[in-house]
């Protein structure tokens, strides 16, 4: 059921992502704000054409909400043919917070959908906060494993169309997996944090750097879905056992000591960088049930990121979850769009007297 009379949908942009170590190690380019700006622009025409006449988008502190209403002040009037922005009044802190934050408040605010543009690190901040409202992902990170590369104007178009109730949420909608994590201390105190697509277990004591790319420090990688044309942690159980995003359970990868595994497996870890991994086992897991996490002390990294440091009177345990957050399913609206012929408009006199 929708919230709002008028529709009514949130942006959440992350004006630094895909500007972590990553781009520096590997071959990969960073989206300027320009880039990101366009993106915008894009959206907001899109969701106009479908119905939503007004968007909620989160400030920020890099230049992007400043390039944002230049562009927007040339294109006022009621021909402009963009849905109108408001941006949520709140502290910018240009930390990961900043999305914790405008998810909670969009979600109070009673938005009917979020579009999303960064990497996996992004989205998974804004499904820890965003509960039962869906989201549509757009890929502006370095690894993007869980948004789809998709024009911008499509995923704005189908998001539209779902908000404004023109598709409905039983065709628009898909569900997603996740991973739980939790890390329970000897004292019963408990920790804990959720992946959309990897979470990795690394040898390492110390958080640092966010960015996850050394294959020698790592023991093991747990997957919610494993798809062998993704880029990142992921890819390397993509490339063992392929597992789509929509099919059941998700894969436990043990990783050996260099010469130790049963083989070395070449995968793409960052874009541009390929490295040799070698592989000791790897096995399903199942929905709901609970896998003890074998290493003593080190750290988890969630979605590519360093997140949680444990210690040997730690247990840690990854858990699978099936149905767990909602998305856009931008290929069925449009498919549903086309069928129902959503997009047909009448014919326009041209007052011409013959």
């Amino acid at each position: 059921m929708r919230a709002n009379a008028t529709p009514l949908v949130g942006i959440i942009a992350n004006p630094v992502s895909a500007r972590d170590i990553r781009r520096v190690i590997a071959n990969a380019n960073s989206l300027q704000l320009a880039d990101r700006v366009n993106i915008v622009l894009r959206l907001l025409s899109s969701l106009a054409a479908s119905g939503v006449p007004r968007v909620l988008m989160m400030p920020d502190r890099e230049g992007l909400k400043v390039m944002l209403q230049r562009h927007l002040a040339r294109k006022q009037g009621p021909d402009a043919g963009l849905a109108a922005v408001e941006f949520l009044d709140m502290p910018v802190t240009a930390r990961v917070d900043d999305t914790f934050r405008a998810a909670r408040m969009m979600r109070e605010a009673g938005v009917d959908a979020l579009l999303v543009l960064g990497g996996d690190g992004t989205h998974r901040a804004v499904v820890r906060e965003c509960g039962e409202v869906p989201l549509a992902g757009l890929s502006t990170g370095t690894n993007n494993a869980y948004p789809e590369m998709r024009e911008p104007t499509i995923s704005g178009l189908a998001t539209g169309l779902y908000a404004s109730a023109r598709v409905p949420a039983d065709e628009a909608l898909a569900s997603n997996k996740r991973l739980d994590i939790e890390i329970r201390a000897r004292d019963g105190s408990v920790r804990h944090d959720i992946a959309l697509v990897d979470a990795v277990i690394s040898h390492e004591h110390f958080i640092g750097a966010r960015a996850l790319w050394k294959i020698e420090t790592l023991a093991a990688v747990y997957v919610s879905y494993a798809d062998p044309q993704a880029i990142g942690m992921s890819a390397i159980a993509g490339l063992l056992e392929p597992l789509g995003r929509h099919d059941r359970g998700g894969l436990a990868v043990q990783l050996a000591a260099p010469g130790e595994g049963e083989f070395d497996l070449c995968a793409p870890i960052a874009p541009g960088l390929m490295e040799s991994v070698p592989i000791a086992s790897w096995t399903r897991l199942a929905d709901g049930v609970p896998h003890r996490v074998r290493q003593r002390t080190g750290i988890v990294a969630l979605d590519g990121e360093r997140e949680l440091a444990f210690g040997p009177d730690d247990e840690v345990t990854v858990t699978l979850r099936e149905n767990a957050f909602r998305s856009i399913d931008v290929a069925a609206c449009m498919r549903y769009a086309a069928a129902s012929g959503l997009m047909r408009q009448p014919m326009r006199s041209t007052g011409t007297i013959r």
